[in-house]
């Protein structure tokens, strides 16, 4: 069988996101491209963000290839699953676009976080034939030639009606992750080096090193397709950190829930360090303490972005935070963190147990020592995401995602956005318009 893998050209003009709008290598994609290869498919693999293709080039491609399966997701790689854009703009007008009028008519396939929180709009706003609902790296060689029933987390159309599998969703066992093989994809031009703000020579990329988280945030959006906790392989993840640095990589970004978790990232930091490369990652500062952080500013960690989220105790524990570290503390190991590592950041949401005075001498007693704290935005309730059930009341429906994103819209109505919040949004249904 035939697969292609498109990563479409991502905009997000109107949007509420608020991540990278640089391309991000699709892992997801490279990902599933051995899976698929392992299991003797034929894999084209387009990243139309990164080279910069119009959908009729990627179409004269897929002419020319005349795939079985076309797969797309709805997110800019794994790292923007859990805070994707709300609308399905750029999945709706490109596979439209890659499918419309042609003699070829290949099976569609959707991957993403939409999908897997809200299957069957996803169906309906893409035109997509199949839904596939979690991780989809070891799924979807299963379409080739397994029942859609049997297969964990599918979702699909049948005689214009849906149908849902057994409610288990996809999630990949991690010791089959073996190392990606970049060696055809273009690398060289991804010169985007995520979340770092220090001068770097040489090319960015990203990894993972492992997937889920063992905590349950009231507002991560993890729930649904990258939950429980799963480390990679030392061996694999180094074996391609050193692909990647003889491309001429001089900077990863772990796209990680949470980096710090497992018992093995002490043996991944100490390999790290041997290498002529600098990281940054997402974590916690309970995490940590001041001789793992010693560790990190050996392994060339230059940017290290980590959840406060509130800076009372009651706050964090109402977000359900379970954390073992007091506000001073955390302060504490925060300054200690930046002695080691350039770019150190504190992110605050916005709580009602927190006072605005309190907030403000809290971020001023970090900045003094050259820690950055965001200002506390308000929560966006992703459909998945406990903090959707907490605010609505019921599990995702159909309207799930506009509910949530009128919901946060209402939140900044009198206010205007936040510092890390740089244009108007526009209503969802007038993102979908093309849609319509």
């Amino acid at each position: 069988m035939r697969f292609a893998l498109v990563n479409p050209h991502w905009s997000w003009e109107g949007s509420t996101y608020f991540g990278s709008q640089q391309p991000v290598v699709p892992l997801e994609l490279l990902g599933a491209r051995e899976f698929l290869r392992r299991a003797g498919h034929e894999v084209l693999l387009v990243d139309a963000f990164l080279l910069k293709l119009t959908p009729g080039e990627v179409r004269a491609k897929l002419e020319e290839f005349r795939e079985d399966f076309l797969v797309m997701p709805t997110a800019n790689s794994y790292l923007f699953w859990r805070c994707p854009q709300p609308e399905l703009r750029v999945p709706q007008a490109w596979l439209r676009a890659l499918t419309s009028d042609r003699e070829h008519k290949p099976t569609t396939v959707i991957i993403g976080p939409h999908g897997s929180s809200t299957p069957i709009a996803t169906l309906h706003k893409t035109g997509a034939d199949v839904v596939l609902r979690g991780e989809p790296d070891q799924m979807l060689p299963l379409l080739a030639n397994t029942p859609k029933f049997a297969i964990p987390g599918c979702v699909w159309l049948e005689n214009g009606k849906v149908i849902q599998a057994s409610e288990p969703l996809g999630v990949v066992d991690m010791k089959f992750v073996t190392r990606l093989d970049f060696s055809d994809y273009p690398i060289e031009l991804h010169t985007h080096k995520h979340h770092i703000f220090t001068p770097v020579d040489g090319l960015g990329a990203e990894l993972e090193f492992a997937r889920g988280c063992p905590y349950a945030c009231t507002f991560c959006n993890k729930t649904q397709f990258r939950n429980k906790y799963r480390e990679r392989d030392v061996v694999e993840v180094v074996a391609e950190i050193d692909a990647l640095i003889a491309r001429g990589v001089t900077y990863v970004y772990f796209i990680d829930e949470i980096f710090g978790v497992g018992k093995n990232v002490r043996l991944l930091l100490e390999e790290i360090a041997k290498r002529p490369l600098s990281i940054g990652f997402q974590s916690r500062i309970d995490l940590w303490n001041e001789e793992s952080l010693d560790l990190l500013g050996r392994a060339h960690c230059i940017s290290m972005e980590c959840g406060i989220e509130s800076i009372t105790e009651q706050g964090r524990d109402e977000m359900n935070k379970n954390c073992k570290y007091t506000t001073e503390r955390i302060s504490e190991l925060l300054i200690y963190a930046k002695t080691r590592i350039p770019w150190v950041q504190a992110n605050l949401i916005k709580t009602e147990h927190d006072d605005p005075i309190a907030v403000k001498t809290f971020q001023d007693h970090l900045k003094a020592s050259g820690v950055w704290v965001s200002e506390p935005v308000p929560m966006f309730p992703f459909p998945g995401s406990p903090e959707y059930v907490t605010t609505f009341g019921a599990q995702p429906d159909n309207q799930a995602w506009e509910r949530a994103h009128e919901f946060y819209l209402g939140l900044f109505a009198d206010k205007g956005f936040s510092d890390i919040q740089d244009q108007q949004p526009v209503p969802l249904k007038e993102l979908e318009l093309a849609y319509r």
